[in-house]
């Protein structure tokens, strides 16, 4: 094993720590004892994790404190049985992630051979996205990739910041589709309809997920000249669009996941707000987003009307009460969190190149808007990692956000992209998405409530800073490389050049957070402890944050995560400090107008959207997702999502019938959205 006398420190003060006497020199002693020890025996080979683990013990035992000793055999004991279970899976860590991580990267990102053994450990999945990434570094300045690949290798083995799934799984494969998502264009015509079929395929195929438009397709029951007949309408071709994927995705490496969104103007939209609130299995590869405009809502308050248009003909069909509609649409959301919102007008206020066309879809989870056949190149920073000395470390926050942006910029030149469309899209504005995950977390170890003012100032602050950094690396890139082609034509003009059209947005990261092992996106935790089904066993797992603090902190004993779990969460637990109770809520103990304000903060500084579910108890009523659906246009979000708890089969985190069982996630549940296609 390589030796590294810190992380003995970092052991055994650990150790300390949980026998609540936080030594300030014994773990330094220790440490430097076993290294003279290591340092004076005789040279018989490579050192063992267990031999090292033993002089520990030893020497902790020798300073008299046998009662330090225990604790830390009880943490060796564990980090033994988690190698064991790794050892099962048959992948090499050195990243020291979880075993539910590990299974993960084994099932779907790591290469293999004919065989199906995985030939490359979890930092080598690292080093292959960082050198393929850093290739096109020398179309730009000679020699200079392989210095960014060791950059961006550390960058990622230090788990600070990781690119969309896409990127881990195909970066120097025969694939090499790297983006995670694309927004595909739908016309009133079967040739466009099943060109964006075929090609929406090759992308599932390749890992990536799909946006689209329904809008201008003719509504059901409308005349089509070239057979004398009656359109099908969009309902049908969009269950089409939902098999194809569910055909593709037995083959691939992840299911499907898709965007429909309607404008709320169209004939058919109360059939599509509809359409999930009473099937088991409908359109399972699709969230369902209504897509508003500041006119309707205005109409739904004030009791007025709303014009139903037919697409083909631009001829009101119908006028209908905007309030009766809009409760459609809410009673929808309440049944099963489908449909969401997307508010059209605040989206394309934002529109960085205006003159290309009105923006109308978004990628699977909504939080990048785009034109068709644009890409979204995600990555996410780990703010649980940008702590330091109990406050945010700005300084590495920027210096991460710098690097981020440069390692995106790279992505979309060496991208493989299946056909010329989305490469002359994403070319010419040259958009990424930079965003975080692990903020509930750092605000858990700031101490910080989520639901208070607190929490939602620096959240704000953090998405300032990171908007404000990625800016300028983006100016910078554009003196060293040029600005995206598409610049003299967009809403930058007048302004300093900058390489990409857009910059930041917030994604669910899903499976990205679950490998970091922290908090999803800029959610809160859905559960502190709770079972997990991995390698066909339910084995309990408790929230690392909580897990660090309560042995730091000395109040854990082995029955506090199995109490924990029963309760559903810490708040109403007397066996936990107060000030941490108040630190740690769950997603359901959080009131809905938190969520949003939240999400509102993050909102006003990032470029695209923000990708955030604002969590129900199973409680809530109708009327609470109406309100919540207009707070958060008034609050000039880019676009909103309730789920109210229980109200879909086959979550991925769930509780049992009786409140007090323990709740139990998928082996790919990372802590954020419960209910929503959210895997990117």
């Amino acid at each position: 094993m390589a030796f590294d006398v810190k992380r003995i420190e970092s052991a055994i003060a650990r150790a300390a720590r949980e026998v609540g006497d936080p030594q300030s020199r014994l773990p330094t002693e220790v440490a430097a004892a076993v290294a003279d020890a290591l340092a004076t025996r005789p040279h018989t080979g490579q050192v063992t994790v267990e031999e090292v683990q033993d002089l520990v013990e030893t020497q902790l035992n020798a300073a008299g404190r046998s009662d330090i000793a225990r604790a830390y055999i009880v943490y060796r004991q564990r980090r033994a049985e988690l190698r064991a279970a790794k050892a099962l899976v048959g992948v090499r860590d050195e990243l020291k992630l979880s075993l539910a991580a590990v299974t993960v990267l084994n099932d779907r990102y790591l290469l293999r051979d004919e065989q199906g053994r995985a030939t490359e450990s979890t930092g080598e999945l690292m080093d292959r996205v960082a050198v393929h990434v850093a290739a096109t570094e020398d179309t730009h300045r000679a020699g200079s990739s392989a210095q960014w690949a060791e950059r961006f290798s550390a960058l990622l083995r230090g788990l600070e910041f990781l690119p969309n799934s896409p990127t881990l799984m195909n970066a120097g494969t025969r694939i090499g589709f790297l983006s995670g998502c694309v927004v595909l264009p739908l016309d009133d015509s079967l040739r466009s309809i099943f060109t964006t079929l075929g090609h929406a395929a090759e992308i599932h195929q390749a890992g990536g997920g799909t946006g689209y438009a329904f809008s201008h397709l003719r509504p059901a029951g409308d005349f089509v000249a070239g057979t004398g007949g009656m359109s099908s309408g969009p309902m049908s071709f969009l269950r089409l669009f939902d098999t194809a994927s569910d055909v593709v995705s037995m083959a691939g490496r992840r299911r499907g996941a898709n965007m429909a969104v309607l404008d709320v103007s169209h004939p058919d939209v109360y059939e599509f707000a509809t359409a999930k609130a009473g099937a088991r299995d409908e359109l399972s590869h699709f969230n369902l987003s209504v897509g508003v405009t500041d006119a309707f809502l205005r109409a739904v308050e004030r009791g007025a009307t709303h014009r139903l248009v037919n697409p083909r003909t631009h001829k009101t069909v119908a006028r209908v009460s905007a309030a009766d509609l809009f409760g459609a649409i809410c009673e929808a959301a309440h049944a099963c969190g489908d449909p969401g919102l997307l508010f059209l007008d605040a989206i394309n206020r934002a529109n960085p190149l205006p003159h290309r066309g009105r923006i109308e879809a978004t990628n699977p989870c909504g939080e990048v808007p785009l034109l068709p056949h644009e890409s979204c190149n995600l990555g996410s920073i780990n703010l649980a990692r940008m702590c330091a000395h109990g406050t945010v470390d700005w300084d590495r926050l920027t210096a991460v956000t710098t690097e981020a942006v440069r390692f995106l910029d790279d992505v979309i030149d060496v991208n493989v992209y299946p056909f010329g469309e989305l490469a002359d899209a994403s070319h010419a504005s040259r958009k990424v998405g930079l965003g975080m995950m692990g903020l509930a977390e750092l605000l858990a170890a700031l101490g910080i409530p989520y639901d208070s003012d607190e929490a939602v100032r620096l959240a704000g602050r953090i998405a300032a800073h990171i908007q404000r950094a990625a800016h300028a690396a983006s100016a910078e890139l554009a003196v060293e490389r040029g600005p995206f082609p598409a610049f003299a034509d967009s809403r930058f003009a007048a302004s300093q050049p900058i390489r990409n059209a857009q910059l930041t947005s917030v994604a669910p990261t899903g499976t990205i957070s679950l490998i970091a092992g922290t908090t999803a996106g800029i959610e809160p935790m859905f559960a502190i402890a709770y079972t997990r089904s991995v390698l066909g066993r339910h084995l309990l797992e408790v929230n690392p944050c909580f897990d660090r603090l309560a042995r730091d902190q000395g109040f854990y004993t082995d029955s506090l995560a199995t109490e924990i779990a029963q309760k559903g969460g810490v708040r109403a637990y007397p066996g936990v400090p107060a000030a941490v109770r108040a630190a740690f809520p769950t997603a359901l103990e959080i009131a809905p107008e938190w969520h949003l304000r939240i999400q509102a903060a993050v909102q006003r500084h990032v470029d695209a959207a923000v990708s955030k579910t604002v969590n129900l108890p199973a409680t809530a009523t109708v009327d609470d997702v109406r309100a919540i659906y207009l707070a958060a246009w008034k609050a000039k979000v880019k676009g909103v999502t309730v789920y109210r708890y229980g109200s879909r089969e086959g979550q991925v985190l769930t509780f049992a019938a009786d409140r007090s069982a323990i709740p139990r996630a998928d082996t790919s549940f990372s802590g954020g959205c419960a209910g929503r296609v959210c895997d990117f």
